[in-house]
């Protein structure tokens, strides 16, 4: 992972400020999870998160999950065809990329525990969801992920 998630927390911290959003230095945890990693088992009660998927110095994806969303949080995103938008998806539908990697859908989520780092980045419920909705645009805007949103719409 080369990007920091403590300096992206820190930035946040600031334009939170600038939004009138009260956060503690603590009010963000950060779970890295370097390759290979596991999935996360459960997303923590009363926690809703923005996630990272990241390849060396480039960021594939980023989401974000509410705090009745166990399976975005924890297996969709390996599993192609599972829920519009996953990880999974986004690399079999991109010939460059695959040209690039030897995955195919039965590999592709052993692929991504394997060579991609994640960071959760897990947000107390109590903040409600527009602070949830402002990290993830706030990460998407700084990361630039290479699997966001519709390529119409690039």
């Amino acid at each position: 992972m080369d990007w920091s998630p403590d300096a992206i927390v820190e930035d946040f911290g600031a334009a939170a400020r600038l939004a009138g959003i009260d956060l503690g230095p603590d009010d963000i945890e950060i779970e890295a999870l370097p390759t290979p990693h596991v999935p996360p088992t459960r997303l923590p009660p009363g926690k809703m998160a923005v996630y990272v998927f990241s390849r060396g110095d480039g960021v594939l994806k980023i989401g974000k999950v509410g705090p009745k969303s166990q399976a975005r949080y924890t297996s969709q995103h390996y599993n192609p065809g599972s829920a519009m938008s996953t990880l999974a998806g986004s690399i079999l539908a991109d010939r460059e990329f695959l040209s690039a990697v030897a995955v195919d859908e039965r590999n592709v989520g052993q692929w991504i525990k394997t060579h991609v780092d994640r960071a959760n980045l897990l947000v107390s419920s109590a903040h409600g969801i527009a602070v949830l909705n402002f990290l993830e645009a706030f990460l998407q805007c700084r990361l630039k992920p290479r699997f966001e949103g519709f390529k119409s719409q690039k």
